[in-house]
C-alpha cells in the first residue's frame, strides 16, 4: 500500500513519541500525526524495529486510523545502501511515512541521489533537512522538483540545546523554503525544539504541518510525555478541522 495525504485548511499536529502509551496520550491530546523516534538517540533517533511494530500494532488494533510515521536514524547519506535497506525495515513494520534526514554537506551530490532514490523505493518518504548549517539551495530545489513522488518534506534541527528552529534559521530563509516547496506542490513540515510560544511564528509561515517533541515533555524532549501538554497544543490552534479528520486521507494500491 501507498500512503497518500492531500493539502487541507490549517496547521495539522505532529507529536513525537517513543512508546505505546506515548502514542495513545499523542492521541488522545488531539494529534493528527503519531511520530515514532527515540529522541535520547539524535534528532531522528530510531526505535527498534519491534518498537515501531507494537505501537502500529497497538493503535490500529484500538481503533486509531491516525497517521504514523517513522524516523530510521541519523545515517549519513553517503552510505546509501545501509540507507534503503533501513527505509526498506521501516516501512515494513507498517507504518505510513518513513523520514529521511537530509544534513547539509560541502558537496550536495550525495544528499540529490538520497532523494532521488528515496522518491523511487515504494514508499512514502518525507526527507527531513537539518537547518543546523543552512540549507543547500540547490539541494531543496531538487527536492521540490521530485513532486508528489515525496509523502511531504520538513525542516528540523539537530542540536535541540541550541535553540529552536527559529534560532537556527532567519524567517526570511524559512518563509522562502516554505514557499518554494508549497509552490512545487509539496506538504510542507516544520520542527525544532519548537514550544507553544513559537506557534504564532509557525502559523505565520504557514507550513501544512509542525512537529512537536519538546513542547509537550516534562523537561526537556528526552522526559516524559504529558498529554494535558499535547491538549494545550491543540487548544492553543486556531479553529481548524476536528482533530481525527485530518489523519489518512487516501489509502491506495
Amino acid at each position: 500500500m501507498s500512503f497518500h495525504l492531500s493539502r487541507q485548511e490549517g496547521l495539522r499536529l505532529l507529536v513525537s513519541v517513543r512508546t505505546v502509551e506515548e502514542a495513545w496520550q499523542a492521541a488522545e491530546g488531539g494529534a493528527d500525526f503519531i511520530d515514532l523516534k527515540e529522541p535520547r538517540a539524535g534528532a531522528l533517533g530510531g526505535l527498534p524495529e519491534a518498537t515501531l511494530r507494537a505501537i502500529v500494532q497497538s493503535l490500529r488494533s484500538g481503533g486509531s486510523t491516525l497517521a504514523i510515521s517513522a524516523t530510521i536514524g541519523d545515517l549519513p547519506l553517503t552510505d546509501l545502501p545501509a540507507v534503503m535497506t533501513r527505509v526498506h525495515a521501516v516501512a515494513a513494520c507498517g507504518v505510513d511515512i518513513v523520514k529521511v534526514g537530509i544534513p547539509r554537506t560541502a558537496d550536495g551530490a550525495p544528499a540529490m541521489a538520497a532523494l532521488d532514490a528515496l522518491a523511487a523505493c515504494g514508499h512514502a518518504i518525507v526527507p527531513v533537512f537539518i537547518a543546523d548549517q543552512g540549507l543547500d539551495a540547490a539541494v531543496v530545489a531538487h527536492a521540490a522538483a521530485l513532486g508528489p513522488r515525496l509523502a511531504g518534506v520538513m525542516v528540523d534541527t539537530q542540536d535541540k540545546l541550541a535553540g529552536s528552529l527559529f534560532d537556527a534559521m532567519p524567517m526570511a530563509d524559512l518563509r522562502h523554503f516554505v514557499h518554494t516547496l508549497r509552490a512545487a506542490g509539496q506538504l510542507v513540515g516544520l520542527a525544532g525544539a519548537l514550544r507553544l510560544q513559537h506557534l504564532p511564528a509557525v502559523l505565520s509561515l504557514a507550513p501544512d504541518f509542525a512537529g512537536f517533541r519538546s513542547a509537550v515533555c516534562a523537561g526537556d524532549r528526552r522526559g516524559a510525555l504529558e498529554v494535558a501538554r499535547v491538549r494545550a497544543l491543540r487548544q492553543a490552534l486556531p479553529s481548524l478541522a476536528t482533530p481525527g479528520q485530518a489523519q489518512v486521507i487516501d489509502l491506495r494500491s
